[in-house]
């Protein structure tokens, strides 16, 4: 399980797994909007974590220049 302390966003922390296919799975959000973030993870459950990073990032909330689904790619860059 990897662990992402996350940037200028409400939730706090990032934690997911990658299979040795590149897949991800398991992710979760500590803090932020609890029922967009567990829709984000089922959403990207099974899914290659470069099509994920390609979808997610650069997507913001509000006035702020990142959101959890942008540091959710800033974090499987980081993984990868």
């Amino acid at each position: 399980m990897y662990k992402y302390r996350t940037n200028g966003v409400c939730a706090k922390e990032i934690s997911f797994d990658i299979d040795d296919e590149g897949k991800v799975h398991n992710v979760s959000f500590l803090g932020g909007c609890n029922g967009n973030l567990k829709a984000i993870s089922k959403l990207v459950e099974g899914m290659d974590a470069k099509n994920v990073i390609s979808i997610l990032e650069g997507n913001t909330c509000g006035f702020k220049q990142t959101s959890c689904a942008d540091q959710l790619a800033k974090a499987l860059k980081e993984r990868l």
